[in-house]
């Protein structure tokens, strides 16, 4: 294998933080959550970061956090669902290591993402909508999309480490 990080993109309920934990045992790597850090880094959660700061703070936040994570090798880091979405970000992830979308169908997402405040940008199911639409030509520049809608996590690994195994 030619890479020493890896980090999961896609949209709010791909299952990237899941998937992260998973491959990261699987490497015998460490696995970061960027909202996980954020959540520790600003003593409140997501969604009172939004509420109460707003998202352009919380994606400065993304952005500190992230530029936290480039010195740090055999890491495999879980995204937000904006993060990859920002160029700038997206530049850093892709030159940092390898990126991988977790593409899940939005009905599937739907029904694993609930309205109910705990994610802000889910509470509006046609925003919900829009938002997954209009993210997915960022998500489609990772190294590698994953057609993960119908797939177990173990599955899910195991095919990242294979392409990992073939770069």
């Amino acid at each position: 294998m030619k890479t020493d990080k890896v980090y999961l993109v896609g949209f709010m309920g791909a299952g990237k933080t899941s998937v992260a934990r998973a491959l990261a045992r699987r490497l015998d790597w460490r696995a970061v959550d960027v909202d996980d850090m954020i959540e520790q880094r600003e003593h409140q959660t997501v969604s009172a970061i939004f509420a109460r700061h707003g998202e352009p703070y919380f994606r400065a936040s993304e952005r500190a956090v992230l530029l936290d994570q480039l010195p740090h090798r055999h890491l495999v880091v879980s995204t937000g669902g904006g993060t990859f979405v920002d160029a700038e970000n997206r530049a850093l992830i892709n030159s940092d290591g390898l990126s991988v979308w977790l593409d899940v169908p939005i009905e599937r997402l739907i029904a694993r993402v609930p309205a109910d405040g705990r994610r802000p940008l889910a509470a509006d199911r046609t925003e919900f909508q829009r938002l997954y639409h209009s993210r997915r030509t960022a998500y489609a520049q990772a190294h590698h999309r994953m057609d993960a809608g119908n797939l177990r996590i173990p599955a899910i690994v195991e095919e990242i480490v294979h392409w990992l195994e073939s770069k």
